[in-house]
C-alpha cells in the first residue's frame, strides 16, 4: 500500500506514469493499473488523513465472490505411502481412485507434487554410500516375468528382474 500511496503522490507531482514505475521499480503496467483502479474509485492525492492501508486495499482490490479459494479435499498421504508400498500399486492408481471419489479433488500433476513434498518430510530410513561405479542398484515394482526357453518352450518364472535365468537346452 505504500507504493500505491507513493505512486499517486508522484502522479499529482506531475510524474508521468513511466517515471512513476522507474522511480518505484514497478512494472508500468502495474502502475497503470492502480492508476486506473485510483481513477474508478475517484481516488486522487491527497488521500484523506483517515484512510487506512486496509481500506485503501479494500477499496482498490475488493474481493469478488468468485476469488474465494474452494476447499480441496487432501488425501490421507500416510495411507497413500503405505498403499504405495504394495505390489502393482503406483501413484497415477492412487490418483484416479482419489479422483473417483473426490471429482473436485487435485489433479495428478500437483497430486503428485504434493505427495512428493509430504514425502520429504519422512525420516530417510537408510543412508548408504556409493562410489559411481561399484554397484548397480535395481528398483522393480512390477508382476512377475515369466521368461520362455526359445528350444524347448518351457516357461519359468522370474521374480526379480536382477535374477539369472538359464536355460540348458
Amino acid at each position: 500500500m505504500r507504493k500505491i500511496r507513493e505512486a499517486l503522490r508522484l502522479r499529482a507531482d506531475g510524474f508521468s506514469g513511466r517515471q512513476v514505475a522507474q522511480s518505484l521499480c514497478v512494472a508500468r503496467a502495474t502502475i497503470s493499473e492502480y492508476f486506473r483502479r485510483a481513477d474508478l474509485e475517484g481516488l486522487s492525492w491527497p488521500l484523506s488523513a483517515d484512510l487506512s492501508d486496509a481500506d485503501l486495499e479494500n477499496r482498490l482490490f475488493p474481493v469478488c465472490p468468485g476469488d474465494v479459494r474452494r476447499a480441496v479435499p487432501q488425501p490421507v498421504w500416510a495411507h497413500v505411502h503405505a498403499e504405495l508400498r504394495r505390489k502393482g500399486v503406483t501413484l497415477s492408481l492412487l490418483w484416479e481412485e482419489y479422483r473417483g471419489v473426490h471429482h473436485d479433488g487435485y489433479g495428478y500433476s500437483r497430486y503428485c507434487e504434493l505427495y512428493t513434498r509430504w514425502e520429504g518430510k519422512l525420516s530417510p530410513v537408510m543412508r548408504q554410500r556409493h562410489p559411481a561405479g561399484e554397484r548397480l542398484f535395481v528398483d522393480y515394482a512390477g508382476p512377475t516375468v515369466d521368461v520362455v526357453c526359445p528350444k524347448t518352450g518351457e516357461v519359468r518364472t522370474v521374480a526379480c528382474p536382477h535374477q539369472v535365468v538359464r536355460f540348458d537346452c
